[in-house]
């Protein structure tokens, strides 16, 4: 059964697995790539390891995710990587884009998941899975607050069979801020994903800076510039996001793992 280190120092290998979020949009890095989360993740990790004679992290870390994977691409795509490198740590945050589908069953769901879990968990020393986020103050995504409130308790209850770390970002209230997400509303911010990365970090038992700190105060928007900024997100981003699944396209089509391999930081 996998389990919470009982040192995180000992963590020496990471394999991230999942679609957009964990990818990192829209969190770019210098390269013109993305950052995200689950890499922050690796460098607090790797942070923890000794430096090897060539200066760097004794810590080798992978990313698998792939933007707009629904769960059972992940499963055939990304899952069989985790037996062939046997990390330390693997986490496992999919299933989002099957239950913003319509029609999409989030008990079914679950159950896909757990498969997949339960596979992971005899290759890995620990898998960490992640909850979905509260949508209730986000335009048309709130109608789905139901829907992913029941996936997160299935979640919730396969981790307690299985024996997983949940960051759970449902509770994480510093999400609710605008602040935590980028232009598109659907993916998070630079400092959203650095709030995901100190909350996974203190689930699994690192020392870190409080995620739900407080944000800084800002002025309120009128009514008026809510309605503009609305109507601007519904043309440039909401829109093109509907059309692209009705002609069941995916932002990820062609696009491949950005750190495919396990490769020290």
């Amino acid at each position: 059964m996998s389990e919470l280190p009982t040192h995180t120092a000992d963590l020496t290998s990471y394999v991230a697995l999942g679609d957009s979020f964990t990818e990192g949009l829209n969190d770019p890095d210098p390269d013109g790539g993305f950052t995200g989360w689950a890499d922050r993740l690796a460098r607090l990790l790797a942070e923890r390891r000794p430096r090897t004679d060539d200066g760097r992290y004794d810590f080798r870390y992978a990313n698998l995710a792939v933007r707009g994977r629904l769960l059972d691409q992940v499963v055939a795509e990304q899952v069989p990587q985790i037996e062939r490198m046997q990390p330390d740590l693997v986490s496992f945050c999919a299933g989002g884009n099957d239950i913003l589908r319509p029609g999409s069953d989030p008990d079914e769901v679950a159950e896909r998941f757990e498969a997949a879990a339960a596979q992971l968990r005899a290759s890995a020393g620990t898998v960490l899975i992640c909850t979905g986020f509260d949508t209730r103050d986000t335009p048309v995504l709130r109608h789905l607050r139901g829907k992913i409130a029941t996936y997160n308790a299935h979640l919730r209850a396969i981790a307690d069979r299985n024996g997983l770390a949940v960051v759970d970002i449902w509770a994480l209230r510093a999400m609710r801020d605008r602040r935590a997400w980028s232009e598109d509303r659907l993916h998070l911010s630079p400092e959203g994903h650095q709030r995901v990365a100190l909350h996974a970090g203190r689930a699994l038992g690192l020392d870190v800076a409080d995620p739900d700190a407080p944000w800084p105060p800002q002025l309120a928007h009128t009514p008026a510039e809510l309605r503009r900024e609305n109507l601007h997100w519904a043309r440039e981003y909401l829109l093109p996001w509907v059309g692209r699944r009705l002609r069941g396209e995916s932002s990820g089509d062609h696009v491949e793992a950005k750190r495919p391999e396990l490769l020290p930081l």
